[in-house]
């Protein structure tokens, strides 16, 4: 059967809110004639989230669900989702009903009519807290913008719609969902828009996330920019500085050598601080060649990575 939207929902502990967001979304998906699945991804919930998803699968044909073993993050849950999806878009949302569903026609239309790749959410207006969320994430945004060179002002909204090739060409992994639109325009895909979005205030339940998340995001960040440059070619970054810096030791070293031969000063190869300059920058430039030769080899057989322990599928083929 034809599928117009996937909407994947991954979730944590958010067993309250899912029967009304729902609800909501099928109301939405129902008024516009959308042929849709709604694709909930439970991250090891301690909660009843998981009961709370078979029983809305019962009155739902179009809520399908996997849950996992035990908690593997945010990007876990995604890289899952995209996995399963079968519609020609899909979008994404938070569980916690501060995203709103009646966005989903019009995130759909600037995909399947104005045919964008990627467009994510801009929450223009917060209901979080100024200091501890609001005035971090716009530093945080400033600084991606920066780095990334995609001009998006909230690239870690949860409301995001992609064309279907978008979310089957990208791997998220680790704590890379806060930079899907970095991996998608490192997958090729170039025309990225947003679109400002409804932000409401939580409901029910409170937030999964601390201060931590923009340090390690902006680690994350010179990460997967060095992975999309080099992630495929890692010989390509360290063969060059190691090659490099070996040169430059091996020539200092015969200098060293020359100027005790040839000029003839009047002590040793070893009391001279530029031979141990030159022996380290040999070594160091041996040890970023063989590093590359070793990240090439790990590069080639990495098919693994996302490995997770899934305990349930719930109306989704293995």
């Amino acid at each position: 059967m034809h599928t117009d939207i996937s909407i994947v929902v991954p979730l944590f502990n958010e067993e309250e809110s899912l029967p009304e967001l729902v609800d909501w979304i099928e109301k939405v998906c129902g008024e516009h004639g959308y042929a849709h699945e709604i694709i909930m991804i439970d991250d090891g919930s301690t909660d009843d989230s998981w009961k709370v998803i078979t029983e809305l699968a019962e009155q739902y044909p179009a809520v399908k669900g996997i849950k996992f073993q035990r908690n593997y993050g945010k990007s876990a849950a995604l890289n899952e989702g995209f996995k399963a999806a079968s519609g020609n878009v899909v979008i994404t949302m938070d569980a916690d009903l501060q995203d709103s569903p009646d966005e989903i026609p019009e995130l759909y239309r600037m995909i399947a009519a104005d045919g964008y790749d990627l467009v994510s959410g801009w929450k223009k207006v917060r209901y979080d807290n100024a200091i501890t969320k609001n005035l971090p994430s716009k530093l945080y945004n400033a600084v991606n913008r920066s780095i990334s060179g995609i001009k998006l002002h909230d690239m870690n909204c949860g409301l995001k719609s992609y064309k279907r090739n978008v979310v089957k060409s990208i791997e998220v992994y680790g704590e890379m969902h806060r930079f899907i639109p970095v991996l998608a325009k490192a997958a090729g895909f170039r025309k990225i828009g947003e679109k400002v979005v409804v932000h409401r205030p939580r409901k029910y339940g409170h937030s999964k996330f601390g201060w931590e998340r923009f340090i390690n995001g902006f680690l994350d960040l010179l990460s997967i920019q060095f992975v999309s440059r080099f992630g495929k070619k890692p010989m390509h970054f360290f063969g060059t500085w190691g090659v490099l810096m070996f040169l430059v030791g091996f020539l200092m070293a015969v200098w060293v050598v020359v100027e005790r031969l040839m000029i003839g000063v009047d002590y040793g190869l070893t009391n001279r601080p530029p031979f141990y300059i030159a022996l380290a920058t040999m070594i160091m430039g041996t040890q970023f060649f063989l590093a590359g030769f070793t990240a090439e080899l790990i590069s080639r057989s990495a098919a693994d990575r996302n490995s997770y322990l899934i305990e349930t599928r719930l109306g989704l083929r293995d």
